[in-house]
């Protein structure tokens, strides 16, 4: 079990996340729900869908993304937390910034979602003194230049050190373990030999940090690399197979774009796991 905010997550199944974000350069749907009603229809989508949770993201982290000020991505995000409210799943925020995080938490968010793992100054401290979840996601470098060839002696051992240094240093703040998550960050400063290594190694990274995984390569470029195919929102086929080959590695969380046929994926292999 997992302990989110105003929920307790029960993680025996794979659980997913659906992906809603407000900004006009996401690298897949930018500019498709960076309006309040526009977001709201999109999250009715995929609640409907069948997503047992939403994170909803204003800041753009892809490769070589323009610089967001915290208070635009303030202005993106916390509409959309308001009137989410009572929708009945728990809320994930996508962001790095302390600031954000603290505007988020006093309106009610279930779960930060930090592609830097809690290393903004004053997040640490922030996030120990409430009941939120956390994922703490390895990237390296940052999103203007993380895929400017990305380099690792040993990916899987470094980011299994990274993931499991950030583990324990939450643990000494006195942040619960049942509060915690870990993300290898695909994409963030990997190349694709870097995402499969990580990907096949999904069970050595859990057990090594001690804390369920959460894992997103929906749409990602690795994928394009992979299949020959330069539009990520035609990468289903491709999305829904890597979902449920984490999922079958141990992953607790996926995070998605496609809810609906990741779930129907996910029903499927829960009925072939099945003695």
């Amino acid at each position: 079990m997992m302990h989110c905010g105003r929920f307790t997550l029960d993680l025996t199944r794979p659980l997913v996340m659906g992906i809603l974000n407000v900004t006009p350069d996401s690298f897949s749907d930018g500019g498709r729900f960076d309006s309040l009603s526009r977001a709201l229809e999109h999250a009715k989508k995929l609640l409907a869908e069948g997503a047992d949770l939403l994170d909803i993201g204003g800041e753009s982290t892809r490769p070589n993304a323009a610089f967001v000020s915290p208070e635009e991505e303030m202005e993106r995000v916390l509409p959309v937390l308001q009137r989410l409210q009572d929708c009945g799943v728990p809320l994930s925020l996508d962001t790095r910034r302390t600031e954000v995080m603290r505007a988020a938490l006093e309106i009610g968010v279930d779960l930060i979602n930090d592609v830097s793992a809690l290393e903004d100054r004053g997040a640490l401290a922030l996030l120990t003194g409430c009941s939120a979840g956390i994922c703490l996601m390895h990237k390296q470098g940052n999103p203007d230049t993380m895929q400017h060839d990305p380099q690792y002696r040993d990916v899987v051992a470094e980011v299994g050190g990274y993931l499991t240094r950030r583990v324990e240093l939450c643990l000494t703040a006195g942040i619960a373990r049942a509060r915690l998550l870990i993300d290898p960050g695909f994409g963030f400063g990997k190349t694709l030999a870097h995402n499969l290594a990580l990907l096949r190694a999904l069970p050595a990274l859990e057990a090594e940090a001690g804390v369920p995984l959460l894992v997103g390569m929906s749409r990602k470029t690795m994928l394009g690399t992979m299949t020959g195919e330069t539009v990520p929102a035609e990468r289903l086929g491709a999305s829904v197979a890597v979902a449920m080959e984490a999922a079958r590695r141990g992953a607790a969380i996926v995070r998605v774009h496609d809810v609906k046929a990741t779930r129907q994926a996910l029903q499927v292999l829960e009925a072939l796991q099945q003695d």
